[in-house]
């Protein structure tokens, strides 16, 4: 007879429930932010240049600063050098104004083509030409200093530096000549909507006994340098498409234009309901300073605008400023 042995059974191993996991939470210290890269600083001899080229232009400076305050159409010659000292601080802020290689034998180049400006514009009394070598000599001594990367990343800045130099006056007379002409009509267009019987002769607005006459100063040429100035730093200091740079700088010729007509209409009001000496005369600089604010809010109410019907494309697709090109 055959007796089965019993076998104990097997034994399970109890598992214990699990348990909750708890996180811990650990101090950690900031990461610190990667530090700018410091430019180096440049030798003596680079002051010493640089004092050098401002003594030998200093009567040309003294010119174009002597026009920026005698005349107020280029008053916003001041703005253009610290808009463009702006934009170095911006590409250093980015670290993208780094140095490169020297180039001196560029910069001799370029200093032999500021040669012949320099000499033409002393000899013809030409001072726009003498400010060109000037530029002609920064830019050199931008390429002797840090190399094609700095001037590569200095070039927006430099380009916009041209914005200072006042209008030859031969530009001023072909080129104002057909927009005084333009603003008279305009302007003559716009009083006789509003009622007022203003009737043109040449570049002279008649309103009954009143005689408004259209100058030089009022053909709108200067304030279409500052405005173009304005289009140009707008489309250098915002992320817009290309698209919408275009437009920006294809805009700023209207603005300017119309801002005139506002001002030789709004002259023209004031001409036909008083003839008290002291408010025309107040009201004509009055209107003159307005046109920088009011002009300036067109260019503003544009970019509104253009923000609105565009549509904005993501941060890969957006290009990079011109100040952030390596």
């Amino acid at each position: 007879m055959l007796i089965d042995t019993l076998k104990p059974p097997a034994v399970v191993p109890l598992t214990p429930a699990p348990q909750p996991v708890r996180a811990v939470v650990t101090s950690r210290a900031p990461v610190p932010a990667p530090p700018k890269p410091a430019l180096p600083r440049p030798p003596a001899w680079v002051f010493a240049a640089a004092a050098f080229v401002v003594w030998a232009f200093l009567p040309t400076l003294d010119w174009m600063v002597s026009k920026w305050i005698d005349d107020p159409s280029y008053s916003h010659g001041f703005l253009v050098p610290l808009f463009s000292g702006y934009l170095l601080y911006v590409a250093w802020q980015t670290g993208t104004a780094m140095t490169s290689v020297p180039r001196p034998f560029a910069a001799a180049l370029v200093l032999l083509a500021a040669l012949p400006l320099r000499l033409l514009g002393g000899g013809l009394l030409f001072h726009q030409l003498d400010v060109l070598a000037f530029l002609l000599t920064v830019v050199a001594g931008v390429l002797a200093v840090g190399g094609l990367r700095l001037a590569r990343v200095a070039a927006p800045a430099l380009v916009f530096l041209l914005f200072m130099i006042p209008l030859p006056y031969e530009i001023e007379q072909n080129v104002g000549g057909p927009l005084k002409t333009f603003a008279t009509a305009a302007s003559t267009f716009a009083l006789q909507t509003l009622g007022y019987p203003a009737v043109s002769m040449g570049n002279v607005i008649h309103i009954d006994e009143v005689t408004l006459g259209v100058v030089d100063q009022c053909s709108g040429l200067k304030m279409l340098v500052a405005f173009s100035a304005f289009a140009v730093g707008a489309v250098l200091l915002t992320k817009r498409t290309p698209a919408e740079q275009f437009f920006i700088l294809l805009g700023f010729v209207p603005i300017a234009v119309l801002t005139n007509v506002l001002r030789i209409t709004a002259t023209g009001i004031v001409y036909a309901a008083t003839t008290d000496k002291g408010t025309r005369d107040f009201s004509h600089d009055l209107f003159g300073w307005l046109m920088m604010p009011v002009g300036l809010g067109l260019l503003a109410g544009q970019l509104w605008v253009q923000g609105r019907l565009v549509v904005k494309p993501t941060a890969d697709e957006m290009p990079a400023p011109r100040w952030a090109v390596a």
